[in-house]
């Protein structure tokens, strides 16, 4: 189920209320003496109260490193965010074997860019080695 999202009422009225400014859409409790949301009647916005929030879901662990994959029983696991590059290549490697999941990263997005990366860097080092061959026959 979607998270419903509370906003002050007659938000949409004032611009100062945030019309256009998402940072001002903040709940505000209605406190006036007439106010229809205040006595929760039918056909006005929902009013903040228990019931509302969402279900907890269980604590994920966090990878810094290799080792910490190898006793692992969690089939979802989050990466930390010091990790370097080569690391973290390594590591979403060997999740992928053990079919764990990661989920703070998209894997296909982020292996996708280092191919890119790759295959540019081996195009400059070969035009580099080209126009040194070059030079050398001269």
């Amino acid at each position: 189920m979607k998270r419903k999202k509370f906003i002050r009422r007659d938000w949409k009225k004032y611009k100062k209320l945030g019309e256009n400014r998402k940072k001002k859409q903040k709940w505000r409790r209605p406190k006036g003496k007439h106010n229809k949301m205040r006595e929760k009647r039918t056909g006005y916005p929902k009013k903040v109260c228990i019931g509302y929030r969402d279900k907890e879901e269980k604590a994920l662990t966090r990878i810094n490193n290799l080792h910490e994959l190898t006793n692992l029983k969690e089939k979802k696991v989050i990466l930390a965010a010091g990790i370097g590059r080569k690391k973290k290549i390594e590591i979403i490697g060997r999740c992928k074997e053990m079919g764990i999941g990661l989920v703070n990263i998209n894997v296909k997005k982020f292996m996708k860019k280092i191919n890119k990366e790759k295959a540019k860097k081996q195009k400059t080092e070969t035009k580099i080695e080209e126009k040194k061959a070059e030079e050398a026959k001269k």
